[in-house]
C-alpha cells in the first residue's frame, strides 16, 4: 500500500497525517478531533497518564480539571496560562481531600494534616509547586505573569502527583 493510501478509518489517517504534519511545524495535535497544544516529551507522558486514572478511580471533577488546564494551554492566539495552572492544581486537591477523606482543607492543609500523603520531603516540593501555584495563578501580581514553561511545570507536576494518589485509594 502507498503512503497516501488510508489505512484503517478515514478520520484515523487524516489524524495521524496532520499530527505527523504539525509534529515538524507547530505546537499542536488533533487529538479527539480537537487541535489542542504539545507539549515537551516528558509534559506529553505525565498529563496523558492522568485521564484514564481519574476515569477509573470515578474522579470525574479532577478530570475534568485537567481537561480544563490542557484547554487553557491550547487556547488560540493566547494560551490562558494562569488557567491552566489554576485548573491543574484544583485537580490536584481535589484528588488529596478524596485520598483523605477530607473534603474541604486546601492542599497545604491537607499536607500539613495528613502526614504520609506523599512521602517525605517530596510532600514539602508539592507544598512549594502549591504556594507557586497560588503566587502565579491565583494571586498574580502586576507585571509577574507566568511563563508557557511553568505553566507546563505546575500542570505536570499536578498531573503526575495526581496520578500517584489516585493509584492509592481504595478500589
Amino acid at each position: 500500500m502507498r503512503d497516501w493510501q488510508m489505512q484503517g478509518e478515514p478520520e484515523d489517517h487524516f489524524a495521524r497525517k496532520i499530527n505527523e504534519y504539525f509534529e515538524h511545524s507547530v505546537g499542536w495535535r488533533l487529538d479527539s478531533g480537537k487541535i489542542t497544544s504539545r507539549g515537551s516529551e516528558i509534559f506529553e507522558a505525565s498529563v496523558r497518564a492522568v485521564i484514564p486514572v481519574m476515569q477509573e478511580s470515578g474522579l470525574q471533577t479532577a478530570e475534568r480539571e485537567i481537561h480544563e488546564a490542557l484547554t487553557d494551554l491550547s487556547r488560540r492566539p493566547k494560551p490562558d496560562l494562569t488557567g491552566a495552572i489554576q485548573h491543574a492544581m484544583a485537580a490536584l486537591e481535589c484528588v488529596a481531600r478524596k485520598a483523605c477523606g477530607d473534603p474541604n482543607p486546601t492542599l497545604r492543609k491537607l499536607l500539613e494534616r495528613h502526614s504520609g500523603l506523599i512521602p517525605k520531603p517530596l510532600d514539602s516540593a508539592v507544598e512549594k509547586a502549591w504556594g507557586f501555584a497560588s503566587e502565579r495563578g491565583r494571586h498574580i501580581r502586576e507585571g509577574e505573569e507566568p511563563t508557557r514553561a511553568d505553566a507546563e511545570l505546575i500542570v505536570g507536576i499536578a498531573a503526575t502527583v495526581a496520578t500517584f494518589l489516585a493509584r492509592k485509594l481504595p478500589d
